[in-house]
């Protein structure tokens, strides 16, 4: 909690100014009893007009003193919250910026979704209460048993005894609220997750008929978070009667103990009536405690759960830039890698260099590691073992910042975002002028289709460019990574959904870039034309060198070419060879 109410530090003046006017606005509240006593003693009972218009007149201003101290403490409670949660949501989001993958992957994406949004608007409301209503409630329930003891010391001993009881009562109340609301903010990220499931994956829901078993697997999530939210509210809720009992039995021995002393004349009826109304604002101020308290438990799992997140470690603190250009070699010395929680390697002592502009195919089946090489190569990731090594250099010893800006990466799965073509196609580079954004469309092949379509580069995509074929993002992918001009450029089977001749082009058109190119692919037809090939199979590295050796030597090759081209490219291609 404390990690999460860090980013209070700059607000703290703003905060302080704000607790005065609560003081302000309680120390007349606490005053008035008193004044009401005079009221009555020296003014109503001994027939003094003049007396009751004075101190009436006192009371009018006071009243409207404690009216603009609310108005401005509001205000300024207002900003301290809001601009918290300004800065707290930046915070989180620039944390899990810094996150590699694999500290990203101890988080569901929906639960980063929850502590941005409704965490933070959480403790945002414990703030806003906290210099509104939070500690005033204390305070009215601590001074007005003060001063009772100090108008009479035998009527405010009931008070005395009665407030303490209450606030064990509560605190018990906090303790298990706080876990109860924990539990319900557990169960919201699942709901979230069911959710930013179906909404991604709508189209396959549709198209298979499994709009039911969704609906049923919602509503089951759903129902245990309404059962445990109803669990918490109901404790809540339970504490309002037990409040209330207690404290008017309290003003019942208060009120029959009162009219004795006055009867006996040992007590003045003004004192009796100020005890009394310091008994009914105690009592209101401890109805306020039941909604204080689900604020306070909700905002303390919250924060709880924000802290979570700015306390995990960031893996790219570094920062800096590569001042010199990257020739793009590339060497992988004896690389393993094995993904958190998986026992097996997803690579297995990989060797191999990329030279300064080559091209470097990737085949193998699905699950065969691919991918994850292509994530060491940006450090998305880092190996367990071995080295690699980026134009001769340990790739540790470069600014991930600096590394990443000269490497283009397209991944297996296109992601557009909402906006136009040329938005998301300049989004590889900041800046980028609209002449930058033609050349890069020119060179993916996109730029006809573009032109093609009514508002052209201006053209608005819908969520992840539903309105565009496969082959047309994969394209505007590849754009986005060529606008770099990158030293190493990535592309994780990006071609896939592309024909022959678009893809030769497209091929054609990288060797302008001249940059270090590793390409993932499914196709011989695309490998064929690399300088290099690499064969993997279940994480190591089976097979390397051009597509002729490969055809003349590895059976594994041989099988996949044949399952393309049939026995007869196989043989002519060998003779050929």
């Amino acid at each position: 909690m404390s990690k999460a109410l860090s980013y209070l530090k700059p607000y703290y003046l703003i905060a302080g100014i704000a607790l005065v006017l609560m003081l302000t606005e309680l120390a007349v509240e606490l005053v008035q009893p008193l004044l009401i006593a005079k009221i009555i003693d020296e003014g109503i009972l001994k027939q003094d007009l003049r007396t009751v218009w004075v101190w009436g007149a006192v009371m009018v201003g006071l009243t409207l003193v404690s009216f603009a101290a609310g108005m401005l403490n509001s205000f300024y409670a207002a900003h301290v919250s809001q601009s918290y949660a300004y800065d707290t949501r930046k915070g989180i989001f620039q944390k899990i910026q810094s996150f590699s993958f694999s500290t990203f992957a101890q988080f569901s994406s929906s639960s980063f979704i929850t502590r941005l949004t409704n965490d933070v608007t959480q403790v945002q409301n414990m703030i806003f209460m906290s210099l509104r209503f939070m500690l005033r409630a204390p305070l009215m329930i601590i001074g007005g048993v003060i001063l009772s003891l100090a108008v009479n010391v035998k009527l405010g001993f009931f008070l005395l005894v009665t407030i303490p009881i209450l606030i064990l009562f509560l605190l018990w109340v906090l303790k298990k609220g706080g876990s109860l609301f924990r539990s319900v903010q557990k169960r919201l990220d699942q709901v979230n997750t069911i959710m930013q499931e179906n909404l991604a994956a709508i189209k396959l829901i549709k198209a298979l008929l499994r709009g039911s078993h969704e609906i049923k697997r919602f509503l089951k999530s759903n129902t245990i978070l309404m059962q445990k939210t109803v669990s918490a509210f109901r404790l809540v809720e339970a504490t309002m009667p037990v409040l209330m009992l207690l404290m008017n039995i309290c003003i019942l021995f208060i009120l029959w103990l009162g009219a004795n002393s006055v009867a006996q004349n040992g007590t003045q009826v003004g004192d009796v009536v100020a005890i009394i109304n310091y008994a009914t604002r105690i009592t209101g101020a401890l109805s306020v405690f039941p909604f204080l308290i689900m604020i306070f438990s909700r905002a303390k799992a919250s924060g709880e759960r924000i802290g979570e997140v700015l306390e995990t470690e960031g893996d790219e603190r570094e920062r800096g830039k590569t001042d010199e250009p990257l020739s793009g070699r590339i060497d992988f010395e004896d690389v393993s890698f094995r993904y958190p929680d998986m026992e097996r390697e997803a690579l297995q002592h990989i060797t191999f260099t990329a030279k300064p502009k080559e091209t470097i195919a990737l085949l193998g089946a699905t699950g065969s590691g691919k991918s994850t090489l292509f994530q060491l190569i940006p450090r998305l990731y880092k190996p367990d073992s071995g080295r690699i090594l980026i134009d001769r250099q340990p790739i540790g010893e470069f600014p991930a910042e600096g590394l990443r800006k000269q490497i283009g990466y397209v991944p297996q799965e296109v992601l557009l975002f909402s906006g136009t073509i040329r938005e998301n196609i300049a989004w590889g580079k900041e800046n980028a002028s609209l002449d930058e954004v033609m050349e890069a469309a020119k060179s993916a092949q996109i730029h006809d289709t573009i032109m093609k379509l009514p508002k052209g580069y201006d053209t608005v995509l819908g969520q992840k460019g539903v309105n565009l074929s496969g082959g047309q993002k994969q394209r505007i992918s590849i754009a986005r990574a060529f606008i770099r001009k990158p030293a190493i450029l990535l592309l994780d089977d990006s071609t896939s959904a592309l024909d022959l001749q678009t893809e030769g082009k497209l091929l054609e058109a990288i060797s302008a870039y001249e940059c270090t190119t590793l390409i993932i692919t499914q196709k011989v037809s695309t490998a064929m034309k690399a300088d290099v090939i690499l064969l993997l199979e279940d994480g190591e590295l089976i097979e390397k060198g051009t597509h002729h050796e490969l055809l003349s030597q590895s059976h594994l090759y041989q099988l996949i070419y044949e399952s393309q081209f049939g026995k007869e490219g196989a043989g002519h291609a060998e003779r050929h060879s």
